[in-house]
């Protein structure tokens, strides 16, 4: 398995949790959680840089990196109640878009097939089409629906006379069978792009797209939650990808393509949680966070809080499932206490 530490910057895992090398199984076999960087910005159309945003997502806190993180609001510390490992980065060039993109599948795949949950911190969102394989492989193609949060549909064809990029990874996993079309839910859309033909494309392929004036006449609750009923139809698990930029630019300044009118940062970490508490997430990404272009760390404070909200849920969700209770993500909690859980524990 090809790995370089971390290929930009000091070689530090997330937050301080214990490293793995993906050629000792035996270093992960018992893992829940295994984080991978995928430090590959080769397949951005406007600005580079995301490169060096799985090493800002790892590092970018003004807490200790001593491997513990308890949350506040489930009352669970992701860190220690998971066992949560850290890859280090797979080799990447932005030269060799086709030899980049093997080799994180094969990662993605190789910690898939060991139980353990894929994280991968990015890069643009050109890795998502090797990430949403790599886990497909594992889980069997079409068996995993896709989550997908973004200002962009991400389902162009050809474009500067090329399959891949990262403004087309969504269609490719869609043409190759990795993810169906209409388990496809996407959140956040808006702007100028695309164009009518890539329109008609992802109306073909029965695609839910939840654009930001139907988000907002709405409001996010209720399109996440019809998302969530499609998301589990004749699906086995979930796989979660996170652009940062479906946030708006004044949260998420730091990332290539910046659309304005998106999300606030606070709305997506809670869709984040909800997300992976009440669905069965088998993989997920966190991508475009490109820290030239930053501003006070605004955008890898965020990319950092994406994956601790995700992994969080995750933790409360099999505490859950243990022992028999359940909680609502979207509740506050009662003098320091959680509330009252209904009966029905979700499914581990």
């Amino acid at each position: 398995m090809s790995r370089y530490g971390q290929m930009f910057g000091p070689d530090i895992t997330f937050l301080g949790v214990e490293r793995c090398d993906l050629d000792d199984p035996a270093g992960y076999a018992d893992a829940d959680v295994v984080i991978l960087g995928a430090p590959f910005d080769g397949g951005t159309s406007h600005r580079p840089g995301a490169r060096f945003g799985p090493n800002a997502i790892r590092q970018t806190c003004y807490l200790p990196h001593d491997g513990s993180r308890p949350s506040l609001a489930l009352r669970v510390d992701a860190l220690k109640d998971l066992r949560v490992l850290d890859a280090g980065d797979v080799e990447t060039y932005a030269g060799d878009i086709e030899g980049s993109l093997r080799a994180i599948e094969d990662a993605v795949a190789t910690i898939a097939a060991s139980g353990a949950i894929p994280v991968v911190l990015g890069g643009d969102h050109t890795i998502a089409l090797p990430d949403a394989t790599g886990v497909a492989r594992h889980h069997g193609f079409g068996r995993i629906s896709m989550i997908h949060f973004d200002a962009h549909a991400d389902t162009g064809d050809i474009e500067f006379g090329h399959l891949h990029g990262h403004g087309q990874p969504m269609r490719r996993l869609i043409e190759s069978g990795a993810i169906r079309g209409d388990r496809f839910l996407q959140v956040g859309l808006r702007g100028y792009w695309p164009g009518p033909d890539i329109l008609d494309w992802m109306a073909g392929q029965r695609m839910r797209s939840y654009e930001m004036t139907e988000i907002v006449a709405r409001g996010l609750d209720e399109c996440l939650s019809e998302a969530y009923a499609i998301a589990l139809d004749d699906c086995d698990g979930v796989y979660l990808s996170v652009d940062v930029d479906v946030c708006d630019p004044g949260h998420a300044p730091g990332t290539g393509t910046p659309e304005p009118g998106g999300l606030s940062a606070r709305q997506l970490l809670d869709a984040v949680r909800r997300t992976c508490y009440e669905l069965p997430v088998v993989g997920l990404e966190i991508v475009e966070v490109a820290p030239p272009y930053d501003h006070a760390d605004i955008t890898a404070y965020l990319g950092n809080r994406v994956v601790l909200e995700a992994l969080s849920a995750i933790a409360r969700r099999r505490a859950d499932a243990a022992d028999g209770t359940r909680w609502d993500p979207r509740q506050p909690l009662l003098d320091g206490r959680r509330p009252s859980p209904p009966a029905a524990p979700p499914a581990p």
